[in-house]
């Protein structure tokens, strides 16, 4: 070790490895940390001489990695062993038999779950999603894969700084597409909140600064406020004989982001910055459940319960085996506050999730909600007909964070994601239900197969022994095992049209002296909407794609594959004119007409002054997405090989569209004063204005070009100092799913 780091290096590298064995309250017997100091031991000889982009030694990310599993997550010895070994088949000359032979089968399945693929792809495939698709496969047979994974994505994240910038927006934007969803699955609340603060450190790095500087500015201020309300609520608590302990709090930087984003609110109109956890010890003789009712009940003998606020995960605790009861008051200063309350055990659940939940479980036969996720995640990778990047929207259908509950009609509960519908809930209960589904009763009351479900809804699936699985089902439902079952129904058939389909695409190709490649197919899956090969054949085999306008596709200029756009450049040229890029640095976007080489991406419209990103399609042109864009996070989840950074210099030539919405009180004469305004700044010009005025209130949507975004937030200051202007906000377009 001492020819590789320095003193200073050996000393921090030791300290690591004590702090690790004392963080790990399952691995104290002697045994456990001999096999923890073997795997630290191996780990180090494997990674020597290796060093990570910050330049500190390699062996400070499994160390951290091992840490965070035993400390944040709660893992045992193993799992503790397989994180300090996690990088070591995959990045040295080690392999699954070697660590197999010198610690066991387990561990080095455990780590051969966490290797990344190693073979080659083609061009149509994504390998990250492939990646991500192994993983999953290893994650069912044992969860300890993807707790690993989490931890190793969490410390990446942390010392992302080191990283190039287009890796870096890579990362941030597979974690939040894919990761911190994963993690809410999971229940692993304070990594999942976490890894979305630090996507947005890495994505918007100027909100993320200007939203932790208000945190910091309010925080005084709203601790204050927290101990003059909690004060009277300790009181109660230990009259009452309760051990506990109240602690603020504070809502995580992307949570106040997301909101604000949501509701068009402003930070100082978020009104639950800050809220209050109980987590009490249970008394003797009485339910932890009943506790936490008689524990609100106190509080309402004191504040003001908001009605429509009262979260009951207790009587039916959320998907990932979350529980807790939250309720929102009214406090003596006229603030609405929230307030948590929990057990002990409940606590430990929501902090470290999935493993506290099998520690408690050990006492129980009962499935749980997490059981049967696994089950939904195993039936899924059972299809093995998708392609990687279909399978990876499969699955993110599976991490829905808001879910809805609804019943049998003999009261059993059943959790679905929010948006299912009623042939998502036969599907769920049974195939053979889904298959022969005709409608449903919902609260008694006769219901298509689309009807969308609420919370609380008593649904009663009807079948038809006449029924038969229809392809347009496949439209409106929206969980994956609903979409799977859909196409095992069509499989036999579907097969026999994707071969008739490639049959008839290579005639006509043949026809056109044109040979079928990857290039040749993106083309038509772009124009006739097909998420993959298999998709387009099927369809042209079934005849839904008549061919006829397709030699007219192969001519034209490719452009994405999710997403329309308008060219802002005045062509490049040859083709093989376009500039090379250089992904490590950001694309600079300038008003000079010669090196404009990049378009404006249809479904967000990003403007001057937005934080953007460029995608680069298949043909080395360059799209430009705003960084929060749906579309734009799914790509840097799945193709994040082609993203770069970009970032806007003087625009004073070309103007970009924009849309303000407004609203306020109906007056004469209210239109004229806002295009005066809008006419005489000298930044901006109007395109259109659509105007609708209902019982005294108006909305309107107005169209204006301007060269950046300072431009547009001083028209929106302007605006909002005309009599009768409520609110004016820069309407985002989001087309995309």
């Amino acid at each position: 070790m001492e020819e590789f780091y320095t003193k200073e290096e050996q000393e921090e590298i030791q300290l690591q490895l004590n702090e690790l064995i004392g963080a790990c309250p399952k691995c104290l017997t002697d045994a456990n940390q001999k096999l923890i100091v073997k795997a630290f031991k191996l780990a180090d000889r494997a990674h020597k001489g290796i060093r990570r982009k910050s330049g500190e030694p390699y062996i400070f990310h499994p160390l951290a990695v091992a840490r965070i599993v035993a400390e944040e997550i709660g893992l045992g010895t193993k799992g503790v062993v397989a994180a300090l070994l996690h990088d070591v088949v995959e990045d040295t000359d080690y392999t699954v038999e070697d660590i197999s032979t010198m610690f066991s089968p387990k561990i080095a399945s455990i780590v051969d779950g966490l290797t990344k693929l190693e073979v080659f792809f083609d061009n149509t495939e994504s390998k990250q999603a492939e990646n991500f698709r192994k993983l999953l496969l290893s994650m069912v047979e044992d969860v300890r894969v993807i707790l690993i994974k989490l931890a190793d994505r969490l410390h990446n994240m942390r010392t992302l700084d080191s990283m190039p910038e287009n890796k870096r927006l890579k990362i941030a934007g597979e974690t939040l597409y894919i990761y911190a969803p994963l993690a809410h699955r999971l229940g692993l609340y304070a990594i999942k909140t976490e890894l979305e603060d630090l996507s947005l450190k890495y994505e918007h790095p100027n909100v993320y600064d200007d939203i932790s500087k208000k945190i910091v500015e309010s925080s005084l201020r709203q601790l204050n406020s927290i101990n003059e309300f909690s004060a009277p609520i300790k009181e109660k608590l230990t009259e009452a004989g309760y051990k506990f302990e109240i602690k603020g709090r504070p809502k995580s930087i992307y949570s106040i982001w997301s909101k604000m984003q949501k509701k068009d609110l402003p930070f100082e109109e978020i009104y639950d910055v800050l809220a209050i956890r109980i987590v009490f010890t249970p008394l003797p003789g009485m339910s932890e459940k009943t506790q936490c009712w008689t524990i609100y009940s106190m509080i309402t003998d004191i504040y003001k319960p908001k009605p429509d606020r009262l979260r009951d995960w207790i009587s039916v605790p959320k998907a990932n085996g979350y529980e807790a009861l939250h309720a929102t008051f009214m406090s003596s200063h006229g603030n609405w506050v929230e307030v948590q309350i929990r057990s002990e055990r409940m606590d430990e659940i929501a902090e470290k999730g999935f493993a506290a939940h099998w520690k408690y479980k050990e006492n129980s036969d009962k499935e749980s909600e997490l059981d049967n996720w696994l089950k939904r995640i195993r039936e899924l990778l059972e299809n093995p007909d998708d392609d990687s990047l279909e399978f990876l929207d499969d699955f993110k259908l599976n991490l829905f964070a808001s879910e809805i509950v609804v019943f049998t009609p003999k009261g059993d509960k059943i959790t679905m994601p929010n948006g299912a519908t009623a042939l998502d809930m036969a599907f769920e209960i049974h195939s053979d239900l889904g298959y022969r589904c005709i409608g449903a009763k919902v609260n008694y009351k006769l219901v298509p197969l689309s009807y969308k479900l609420k919370s609380g809804d008593q649904v009663e699936i009807l079948t038809s022994k006449k029924q038969t699985p229809k392809w347009e089902w496949f439209d409106f439902v929206t969980t994956a095992k609903a979409k799977a079952r859909i196409k095992q129904a069509f499989r036999k058939e579907r097969k026999k049209f994707i071969g008739k389909g490639e049959k008839i695409l290579e005639k006509y190709l043949t026809e056109k002296k044109l040979a079928i490649n990857s290039k040749i197919l993106r083309k038509l899956q772009t124009h006739y909407n097909a998420k993959n090969k298999d998709e387009l054949y099927f369809k042209i085999g079934k005849g839904i794609i008549d061919l006829k306008d397709a030699s007219k596709v192969l001519s034209d200029k490719p452009y994405n594959k999710w997403v329309r756009y308008w060219k802002l450049s005045f062509g490049f040229g040859k083709e093989g004119n376009k500039p090379k890029v250089d992904k490590k640095k950001p694309l600079l976007l300038t008003d000079d007409k010669e090196q404009h080489n990049f378009t404006i991406a249809n479904c967000c419209h990003p403007i001057p002054g937005d934080d953007v990103i460029a995608y680069q399609d298949d043909d080395d042109n360059l799209i430009l997405h705003s960084r929060n864009c749906k579309v734009a996070i799914k790509l840097m989840s799945s193709h994040g090989d082609r993203i770069i950074p970009a970032q806007w210099e003087s625009q004073k030539i070309l103007s970009y569209i924009a849309v303000i919405k407004i609203t306020g009180i109906d007056s004469l004469g209210i239109v004229s004063k806002l295009t005066k305004v809008i006419s005489d700044d000298q930044n901006v010009n109007m395109r259109s204005i659509h105007v609708e005025s209902h019982d005294g209130i108006f909305e309107g949507l107005i169209h204006i070009y301007i060269h950046h975004t300072k431009d547009l937030n001083n028209l929106i200051l302007k605006l909002m100092k005309i009599k009768g202007i409520h609110t004016v906000i820069r309407q985002e377009r989001q087309n995309s799913k």
